[in-house]
């Protein structure tokens, strides 16, 4: 496959792997709203998504300051942050 080849197959799949990582991070955003907060592997564990994606929605929603991550022993726990109202 060639280079063009390669950027053109990425550039269709674009909107379908935005939708999936949208996805994944509306699915950590009602894990977290309804468990409340939770250590990464055991929110990984309860999201039902491929590891990068997952990885990618978490870094989407620290992003847009949704989620708060602080250090846990070995762990990180993540959390939803207040909504500034």
């Amino acid at each position: 496959m060639t280079v063009a080849e390669t950027l053109e197959t990425a550039e269709k799949e674009s909107p379908m792997l935005q939708e999936e990582i949208g996805a994944a991070a509306g699915a950590i955003w009602q894990t977290l709203a309804g468990n409340g907060g939770c250590t990464l592997p055991k929110l990984r564990k309860s999201v039902d998504c491929k590891a990068p994606v997952f990885d990618w929605a978490i870094g989407w929603l620290a992003r847009e300051d949704k989620i708060a991550i602080t250090r846990e022993k070995k762990s990180f726990l993540v959390n939803l942050k207040e909504a500034n109202s």
